[in-house]
């Protein structure tokens, strides 16, 4: 059928048509691979199929143009159309809903492949004969079947590979759940608080369209209703919830982005206390700034993040609906720049002064106020019969997601293989362990290269683990041989591996490239960019055209693609220079503080002088040293890299976080090499509300000269009140206890888990990351687990020593202190209790927050 008049009225078909040109242009290099199929599709394209390919085409990102093929695109389409006209809720959903939220081919930024159609022959039996409501929860526990969460990079994996290894943090969780709907015909879309304002870090979740309404719900953690999950509360304290279309978006919805290629919608109204506020940007003189790009900015992992980015209009305003917390406003254009701190609720509108040259304090102090957020009445009421169905579901889940792990490599199979072919036992088994489900891929990878010894594991211990999970052996095989061709650098174990062996560069998907660069430039070329590396910066830099700010996440080229394409941003252009010096025996890399493209002549690092046309090698790239000195100083933090302190370069009027290890406390006494300019140092201290404490400060790096940027952290004023009491009788129904339990000297930690959830894992993890100082204490640790729930593997691998399992039988320990402790509802998970020797509650918290490990630390140590 074609497309009514609803998707006319909600598609410009002239800016439509005018960005379909503007890719086509782009994708000319490509023409054959893209856009053949428009001409050549097998029953011919009709109008529709043709109208959504095209809509597809201009708006998709440019990494995509080179990445894929027009003929996935083509069957894309195809297919979108064929379910949603046998599915039994196809014919309810309006025409930009569908093109907006189920014809999209990804969900993120992962790696595009045929999960769909994968998806789609598993879930559709499932979910055909329910309702819309009912087949969005029933999605729900397939996905729980498919996955849990983990911990990991920033690189988004493809639906496939999450079910291939049934791990995967929120986002990719996220991915996978909005997949599924959208393979069965519901709307679905990824929602995301960009960065929580009351703890670090972000989370993502999912919102599906079911009969004219939209409904959230956790990915791959299911509920026996929709509107329900653990993060409902923390979401009440956000500053910005939001998802992206790649479109321009027409729905109710507030745009709060306005992006040529793709549109960002604000739905905080949906969760939290909101307000709009006005930003007014004005010059020196108090003039109007039109076009100025104004950062609404966020406290969070030690940086000041932007949750949003605007430009003014011609009276020099922004607007923006947000939350009822703190932010920092930061200005920039060609002219100058500027930042102010503002707390949202004071007022309608701010003014922000943009100076050509501001004129930076030594130090600032800022208090950043979290929104105090609210509880919810609306919670739907679930019957004793529908829980535990819905609890019965989740444990079969669980059971069979465990039964498919159950195949992954193991100590004994790795060991079997690793003598088999001569390689040390622990090695050849820590790589087809952590490759999971994808440990047949890695393991026949081997065997097919035992000729080589050790060469095929020492490719894979230079990639990621994460790569372990998604990379297959034509990849595989083409860098080992590639590499194996050069042998200028082999007897250089740590410049081989890491910088010609190693196929990953940064976040992109690794993909076969060195036979194509090999077998496609003169062997000729490839002699002088071996003696020369800095012909080889000339040649990309005069072949390449590099288009900023199209596509949302720069980086995510494959260099084959890219090099074909000839089109690309910046990041891209320079993971192609390295992937290209890689292939032709060079060591290259991207330098780890500030990214730029590095090779390796001569015995030294090289920066690859990709804009000596703009300005002077030696400007572009000068360089000093930066020292973090230690003080004394009220504060006992541990100082930690992006956990509280963080470093940015000022780089075209806004800060650029350095990319030092996160996590890296080793940071005292120690030479960083960074590039020249103005740099801002914050150190924040987070409190147990969510407020910080934050100090900036700023200073200036000269060429060749040391800068000291001393480390100081605002003390925070530790109180230990006294919130209740655990009496006698609380303590002797503590489950398996012959007798009353006696609280130790330094007091006790009571913590109740649902070991499914992503909370749950935030916080062992803290304490694991804590074991030093919590052994120190060597107070009790009690880790209580419901027989509602499921202990899966938890085991106190690399816990303070004082902690241990408990299963809390019929959950008498939960109700019985529940019913002293007044203030807490008992609903969410995880529910920490400290108390001291005297059974007094000195910390109590109920559900989401990261850092609830610290607060433990803090209330622990500071109990009298």
């Amino acid at each position: 059928m074609i497309m009514n008049a609803t998707i006319q009225e909600g598609i410009n078909m002239d800016v439509l048509e005018q960005k379909w040109q503007q890719k086509r242009k782009w994708g000319e290099k490509r023409e054959a691979q893209l856009f053949a199929a428009l001409q050549t599709a097998n029953p011919p394209l009709n109008e529709e199929e043709e109208r959504l390919l095209k809509h597809l085409f201009a708006y998709m990102p440019i990494h995509d143009l080179a990445n894929c093929d027009g003929e996935f695109f083509v069957k894309h389409v195809r297919d979108s159309l064929k379910v949603r006209e046998a599915a039994p809720w196809g014919s309810k959903i309006p025409d930009y809903i569908f093109v907006n939220f189920v014809l999209p081919y990804r969900v993120n930024n992962e790696n595009v492949d045929n999960s769909r159609e994968v998806i789609r022959e598993e879930l559709m039996d499932r979910v055909k004969h329910l309702s819309m409501k009912e087949a969005i929860l029933e999605a729900n526990y397939w996905c729980h079947e498919k996955a849990t969460y983990i911990g990991t990079d920033m690189r988004t994996v493809s639906p496939l590979t999450i079910m291939r290894t049934a791990l995967g943090r929120c986002g990719e969780q996220s991915t996978l759940a909005v997949a599924a709907l959208r393979s069965v015909g519901i709307p679905a879309r990824q929602c995301y608080t960009p960065r929580w304002a009351h703890s670090d870090s972000n989370h993502a979740w999912v919102e599906a369209w079911a009969d004219g309404e939209w409904y959230f719900f956790g990915a791959c953690e299911p509920e026996p209703v929709l509107n329900e999950g653990w993060f409902r509360a923390p979401s009440t304290r956000a500053m910005l919830v939001n998802t992206r279309v790649g479109a321009d978006y027409t729905g109710p919805e507030e745009v709060c982005s306005d992006h040529p290629w793709w549109a960002e919608i604000n739905l905080l109204d949906n969760y939290a206390n909101t307000k709009k506020i006005t930003v007014k940007v004005v010059d020196e003189a108090g003039k109007p700034v039109a076009n100025a790009i104004v950062g609404f900015q966020v406290y969070n992992y030690a940086e000041f993040y932007p949750i949003v980015e605007k430009k003014t209009e011609a009276n020099g305003e922004v607007s923006l609906t947000t939350g009822l917390g703190d932010i920092l406003l930061h200005v920039r254009n060609e002219q100058g720049w500027g930042f102010s701190k503002v707390s949202v609720a004071d007022a309608d509108t701010f003014e922000l002064v943009l100076y050509r040259n501001p004129e930076l304090p030594s130090e600032v102090d800022w208090d950043m106020a979290a929104p105090a957020g609210h509880n919810s009445d609306s919670e739907v009421q679930v019957s004793d019969e529908a829980r535990e169905k819905h609890e019965a579901r989740v444990k079969e889940g669980v059971q069979i997601r465990t039964g498919f792990e159950a195949a992954f490599w193991n100590e004994e199979k790795s060991a079997e293989l690793a003598k088999e072919l001569q390689l040390p036992t622990d090695r050849v088994a820590k790589v087809l362990i952590t490759a999971k489900g994808n440990g047949d891929e890695i393991a026949q990878f081997l065997k097919e290269n035992k000729a080589h010894g050790e060469w095929p594991l020492r490719l894979l211990e230079a990639i990621r683990e994460k790569d372990l999970h998604d990379t297959f052996r034509d990849s595989l095989n083409d860098h080992l041989a590639g590499a194996l061709k050069h042998t200028q650098y082999q007897d250089n174990k740590e410049l081989f591996d890491a910088y010609i062996l190693n196929p990953r560069v940064y976040f992109e998907m690794i993909a076969p490239y060195r036979s194509f660069f090999q077998e496609t430039v003169a062997a000729a070329d490839q002699a002088k960019y071996q003696d020369n590396p800095a012909a080889l910066v000339a040649m990309l830099q005069k072949e390449i055209e590099i288009v900023e700010k199209v596509d949302r996440y720069a980086g995510m080229g494959m260099p084959a693609g890219t090099y074909q394409l000839r089109i690309t941003d910046k990041l891209s252009r320079d993971i192609c220079f390295v992937a290209m010096a890689r292939s032709f025996g060079i060591p290259a890399r991207l330098e780890p503080f500030n990214l730029n493209a590095q090779y390796w002549h001569e015995g030294q690092w090289h920066d690859a002088a990709f804009e000596q046309a703009a300005q002077k090698h030696e400007e572009v790239f000068a360089k000093g040293t930066l020292f973090f000195d230690k003080v004394e100083q009220d504060s006992d933090q541990v100082a930690a890299y992006n956990q509280n302190f963080s470093v940015a370069r000022l780089e075209a009027g806004q800060f650029r976080t350095l990319t030092i290890p996160f996590g890296e406390k080793d940071v005292y006494d120690r030479p960083f090499e960074v590039l020249t300019g103005q740099y801002r140092l914050t150190t924040g201290t987070r409190l147990s509300s969510g407020d910080v404490l934050v100090r900036c400060s700023f200073f200036t790096v000269e060429a060749g000269q040391e800068a000291h940027a001393p480390l100081v952290f605002r003390a925070e004023q530790i109180e230990v009140p006294v919130l209740g009491e655990l009496a006698q009788a609380d303590l002797s129904v503590f489950p398996g206890a012959d007798k009353a339990i006696t609280i130790p000297a330094s007091g006790a930690v009571f913590a109740w888990l649902d070991p499914e959830r992503e909370p749950t894992k935030h916080l062992l993890r803290e304490l694991r990351e804590l074991k030093i100082e919590l052994d120190s204490w060597g107070g009790d640790i009690h880790l209580l687990v419901g027989d509602d729930k499921i202990m899966g593997e938890l085991d106190t691998k690399g816990l303070p020593s004082g902690a241990h399992y408990t299963m809390d039988i019929g959950n008498a320990f939960s109700k019985q202190i529940q019913s002293t402790l007044t203030d807490i509802r008992g609903i969410e998970l995880p529910l920490v209790v400290v108390a001291d020797q005297a059974g007094q509650v000195r910390y109590i918290y109920e559900g989401y927050k990261l850092g609830i490990g610290a607060d433990i630390l803090k209330t622990v140590m500071n109990m009298k």
